[in-house]
């Protein structure tokens, strides 16, 4: 369950095709990256980016959530404010994707986690879990020192978000299966 959520979408009028016109917003989760639409409270101030609270408690510009949604479902203007709301989201959460390299393992016999990120190949996989044993790695600037190889630490997690988030992988590792809506539609 998340607690908090960035706004990717704001929409002052809501839907232009739903029955009933209210301002709403389209938020991604901070923890699992999890989609959601909501609707705002009365007199709320929304900026994209804003983290707002959409736990049980706290809630202060969210009135109530409407359900998960699917990358399908978001707005043009989220899916293009997403990678750069998905950097801010990695960097905020840097420790725990330092974490993730530091105790990745193998999924089989010829599979290793680290294989799933894009833009590491088995060179750098190999560097990585060099580096990490003989000290695990403190920050993605750190790593990035380490394994000078490796491009980008943030935008190779951003992209594994996204394509998680998108329908695109088979195993999720920050992200939740996407919402599949029960009988073929939203109710």
């Amino acid at each position: 369950m998340e607690d908090y959520a960035w706004v990717v979408e704001y929409l002052p009028e809501g839907h232009a095709a739903a029955l009933k016109r209210e301002p709403a917003v389209q938020l991604i989760g901070t923890r699992f990256f999890t989609m959601l639409e909501a609707t705002i409270t009365t007199n709320a101030t929304i900026v994209m980016g804003q983290k707002v609270c959409v736990g049980k408690d706290g809630r202060k510009e969210v009135s109530h959530i409407k359900g998960r949604i699917s990358y399908e479902e978001l707005t043009n203007g989220a899916r293009e404010f997403l990678p750069t709301l998905l950097k801010k989201a990695v960097s905020e959460r840097e420790a725990d994707f330092v974490t993730f390299i530091n105790r990745s393992k193998p999924i089989s016999i010829r599979v290793h986690t680290l294989d799933l990120l894009p833009g590491i190949g088995k060179k750098n996989m190999e560097a990585i879990i060099r580096e990490r044993e003989v000290k695990s790695f403190e920050s993605f600037a750190d790593l990035h020192t380490r394994v000078p190889t490796l491009a980008d630490p943030i935008g190779i997690f951003v992209h594994r978000i996204l394509s998680e988030l998108e329908g695109k992988e088979k195993y999720y590792l920050f992200t939740k299966p996407p919402f599949q809506p029960r009988f073929g539609g939203r109710y």
